[in-house]
């Protein structure tokens, strides 16, 4: 099922199952590859993405070559753990999507989580993404309190790579389970890098994510609910399942 309010705004999509939504989307992102080879892709870590990452890796041990010239940038990352700590977003992707996809390391970039100087790691993806960029397809999921990456609720949206101070929800994120302390600020893409995307995924599963999706379909704009932004972008997707959507 689609829900569409005008040409150009944002879609909404809701398929059966998470299976369904894995499956959807990484045939949105293999369409795309096929006409783009070298496409950039700006990747999530976490759960919601792993069944898109799941889909794209069984096709890869079909068809290998087909993924040759992807390029991967990662989207944010945890302050203050240590390099490949099984907690960052850098080890979840490394081992959902960059080893299964064989992404070789100059096809690869991302945040160092272990950066002694935060501000000047973003400004070294900043650099990356205006010499290297735009992103060709964006994938985000939906934070309970309507974050997308680390961008989180507040007066004001940061347009660039970023410090971000995590909301005590992110805190809770399931990588961060069995950490203590958990990280208190992380490094994001700012809403300016996502939104110049030519193309955004917002996947959405489960029963926990039918408030924040029901307020994003209020479409009212703003940055204390991050999600909202994506209105404003010429070709986004929100891609859920039934449990999260079960009246759309």
């Amino acid at each position: 099922m689609k829900r569409t309010r005008s040409s150009g705004e944002l879609e909404f999509e809701v398929v059966d199952g998470v299976g369904s939504l894995g499956e959807r989307a990484a045939g949105i992102i293999q369409a795309e590859l096929k006409r783009k080879p070298d496409l950039l892709l700006c990747a999530s870590a976490g759960g919601t993405p792993t069944g898109t990452y799941g889909a794209l890796a069984r096709q890869a041990a079909r068809t290998p070559r087909q993924f040759g010239s992807l390029r991967i940038l990662q989207i944010d990352e945890w302050a203050g753990l240590a390099p490949r700590h099984p907690a960052t977003c850098d080890s979840d992707l490394r081992s959902k999507l960059l080893e299964p996809l064989q992404v070789s390391s100059d096809r690869y970039v991302g945040f160092k989580s272990h950066a002694a100087d935060l501000d000047e790691e973003c400004a070294r993806v900043s650099r990356w993404v205006a010499e290297s960029g735009p992103i060709d397809i964006c994938i985000l999921g939906l934070g309970i309190n309507g974050h997308i990456a680390m961008n989180e609720p507040g007066p004001v949206a940061v347009p660039y790579p970023h410090v971000a101070r995590l909301a005590t929800s992110s805190q809770h994120h399931a990588l961060l389970k069995d950490l203590h302390p958990k990280p208190r600020y992380g490094m994001t893409l700012g809403m300016a890098d996502i939104l110049r995307s030519r193309k955004i995924l917002l996947l959405v599963s489960g029963a926990a994510k039918r408030l924040p999706l029901e307020r994003l379909l209020q479409d009212l704009v703003t940055p204390q609910f991050p999600a909202s932004f994506l209105w404003l972008h010429a070709d986004a997707t929100v891609l859920c399942d039934r449990a999260a959507a079960p009246n759309l």
